[in-house]
């Protein structure tokens, strides 16, 4: 009788904390006139032009440099957690093969992948266990929300070349890190009654939003390198102004996270703060907010929260 060989531990059964991205081919590459071409005739005439441009490269999309840059990040420290980009694409395997083409030209260690013709996404978020979710897509995004993985619709921006190799996100706060309590209080009962609240509530922590996780494994990234030598900047841009910022400090205390940069700039356009700080990309719930910092940095909508509820 021969001896069982005992079975090697698959990938997913190595404990490792590891920070996954999945991206949708519109976020990582400009597919604008496929895309028009798409709306415009459907699937068959889209497939048909993918497949005859096959060998034509694709430019950079909007989140193209943010990927780069989390894909440096893994030959910086071997000890950090690792970070993974999968692609989650409605494209075919088909028209497909012209996305991978571009992503062995730049040199993107991607390999993992799920085309569905036509069909949403956002289902193979989990099973691949991304911790953030970008598209293109806003169906899809809401539906990773929905699923518990931070997300976000990448919106025509404008995002500069910028000199720096440090990979700087920035995030605003309610509704994006936390939760929603407190704007709710502000949407019901007027600016006062917020401040009253965050002031009587200052030694309580807020609420989790959908963004906290994603914010803990950058810090834990962040963690393996020296402060003043780390490869990532993170920065919170509220409107949020005194005496609403001790809530807020206090809570990222509390949680043991690290942000590098706190901008409140009490109902200040925020896009100007961005373009200063040097984001590679920008999350807010607030599609005013929104607008203003696309027009200076690379920028994702999150649809959560009060300013995002169909009474809005």
């Amino acid at each position: 009788m021969s001896t069982p060989v005992s079975a090697q531990p698959s990938e997913d059964s190595v404990p490792a904390r590891k920070l996954v991205v999945a991206i949708s081919s519109r976020a990582l590459f400009d597919l604008g006139d496929s895309h028009e071409l798409f709306e415009r005739q459907g699937l068959d005439a889209y497939a048909r032009y993918q497949i005859a441009h096959e060998d034509e490269l694709l430019a950079p999309g909007i989140a193209f440099p943010l990927v780069q840059k989390l894909l440096r990040l893994n030959a910086m420290a071997p000890e950090a957690p690792r970070v993974e980009v999968i692609l989650l694409s409605r494209n075919s395997a088909d028209t497909g093969l012209r996305i991978f083409n571009a992503i062995e030209h730049y040199g993107l260690d991607i390999i993992r992948a799920a085309f569905t013709n036509g069909a949403p996404t956002a289902a193979y978020a989990h099973p691949f266990g991304a911790n953030l979710f970008l598209s293109a897509n806003v169906d899809d995004v809401r539906r990773a929300l929905t699923a518990g993985v931070a997300a976000a619709t990448i919106l025509p921006s404008k995002a500069p070349e910028l000199p720096s190799e440090q990979l700087r996100i920035a995030f605003d706060g309610d509704a994006v890190i936390f939760g929603d309590d407190s704007e709710r209080v502000s949407r019901d009962e007027g600016l006062e009654a917020f401040h009253r609240n965050e002031t009587q509530r200052v030694n309580e922590p807020l609420a989790v939003g959908p963004f906290r996780s994603f914010l803990e494994l950058l810090h834990s990234i962040q963690a393996a390198f020296p402060i003043e030598n780390s490869p990532i900047r993170t920065a919170l841009v509220t409107a949020r102004s005194a005496p609403a910022h001790k809530r807020v400090i206090l809570t990222l205390r509390n949680w043991g996270v690290r942000l590098d940069e706190a901008l409140f700039l009490g109902g200040r356009s925020k896009g100007p703060f961005l373009e200063a700080f040097g984001a590679d990309i920008f999350f807010d719930d607030s599609m005013l907010n929104v607008d203003s910092a696309r027009q200076h940095v690379a920028t994702g909508h999150v649809p959560h929260g009060v300013h995002n509820s169909p009474d809005q």
